[in-house]
């Protein structure tokens, strides 16, 4: 990659009763994918060596482009839905 992960940001969320830290990793188009961290720290040293930028969640919540992705996936998966009942 070179210049580090670009179009790629990184979403601390800290731990809960139910869950690790996570690394929540969005990319430009809003896809994303979620991965345990030891803790907030090693996320942060992990984004660092990719030169990527990284956010507390908790701070700057979940990014527009990623709901925006969600919310696209879901009327893609209904209408594939609808076409299989048709078709």
């Amino acid at each position: 990659m070179g210049g580090g992960a670009r179009g790629v940001e990184g979403f601390v969320e800290p731990r809960t009763t139910v869950t690790e830290t996570t690394l929540l990793l969005v990319d430009k188009d809003g896809a994303w994918t979620r991965r345990r961290v030891a803790s907030p720290a090693a996320a942060r040293k992990f984004a660092r060596s990719l030169a990527m930028p990284v956010y507390d969640v908790q701070l700057v919540g979940y990014p527009q482009r990623m709901r925006d992705h969600d919310a696209r996936q879901r009327v893609l998966r209904k209408r594939a839905r609808q076409a299989d009942l048709e078709g």
